[in-house]
């Protein structure tokens, strides 16, 4: 008899189906106009390692997220690794939460300077200099043709069609081969590497385990293996009723929402704000209703806890 349970493989199964240890980095990436964002990320992995012209990186992020926006627009990012320490590990929790770039980096904890190219180049964001290292990186938008892709296009989603492995390839998801252009150290890891790495030089590296249980993100300290720390994740912002009315008269013509029905959306963040009142719409398209009341809700709401369920 095995000693093992087989494990029902869901959505995100890294994180929601297993225990799997990740890197904690913020990806630096400027915005449209000019300004600074930094977004957290765990799914960066190496991808080209050997025998290419180019050294590369894979990201995998939200195609709906202020990096992809950045990265499909200017085509530029840093990976920045931050160190283990709990003030920053907490910070990348708030930075990796959904919600518009220009508030979150109100609050920036980091400082940030030139890379290697400085200021002369308009599109590379800067780094954090409290990083143990940056990888300055382009993405190859040349490979697969994902330079056909705008940001312009991204809504609720994308609408396809998709590629495979580069640019935009889900709804949701997107994929970005970087291309490592440099790879920045601090003086005392630049020693270790060049003179030899052993126990007292080696970089404190965090290892997280990714959004488990939409309470908690787990990491693991450095040195200290032997068990996982919790950093709750921001407290949900309620959202004024008069802006979710004004979204949900927006979102169709025909098909409208009493106010009960639309404090069930209070505390849904502002980014998935619009999925949510689609799928509702789409709901009542197929059942014929032309006012979803707060009833209604609530059997969208069982409907879809039943199917998560059946998966």
């Amino acid at each position: 008899m095995s000693s093992f349970k087989n494990l029902r493989i869901v959505d995100n199964f890294y994180q929601t189906s297993a225990f799997f240890p990740m890197p904690t980095v913020l990806i630096s990436t400027l915005n449209d106009d000019g300004s600074l964002n930094l977004g957290a990320y765990s799914l960066v992995f190496p991808y080209y390692i050997a025998g290419k012209d180019r050294y590369a990186m894979l990201l995998e992020c939200r195609n709906t997220s202020n990096t992809c926006h950045n990265l499909l627009r200017r085509g530029k990012c840093a990976i920045n690794f931050i160190p283990d320490d709990r003030k920053y590990f907490k910070e990348a929790v708030r930075l990796g939460f959904p919600g518009p770039s220009e508030e979150k980096m109100k609050q920036n904890l980091f400082t940030m300077e030139d890379g290697h190219a400085g200021p002369d180049d308009k599109d590379r964001p800067q780094v954090i200099a409290e990083a143990f290292q940056v990888f300055e990186c382009t993405w190859r938008s040349d490979l697969e043709d994902a330079g056909k892709y705008s940001p312009d296009d991204i809504d609720d989603g994308h609408p396809g069609p998709y590629n495979d492995f580069n640019g935009i390839t889900s709804k949701y998801g997107a994929h970005f081969i970087l291309a490592i252009d440099d790879i920045l150290m601090k003086d005392q890891y630049y020693d270790a590497i060049v003179n030899g790495v052993n126990r007292n030089n080696f970089p404190p590296v965090p290892v997280d385990y990714g959004y488990r249980d939409s309470t908690n993100f787990w990491y693991t300290q450095f040195p200290k293996w032997k068990k996982a720390i919790s950093e709750p994740i921001p407290a949900p912002k309620e959202v004024d009723i008069a802006s979710i009315r004004y979204a949900a008269n927006r979102a169709d013509d025909t098909i409208k929402f009493t106010d009960e029905a639309l404090m069930n959306f209070v505390k849904v963040p502002r980014p998935f704000l619009k999925t949510v009142l689609n799928g509702c719409i789409a709901w009542a398209r197929e059942n014929d209703v032309t006012l979803i009341t707060d009833e209604h809700v609530k059997i969208i709401n069982d409907k879809r806890r039943q199917e998560k369920e059946g998966k």
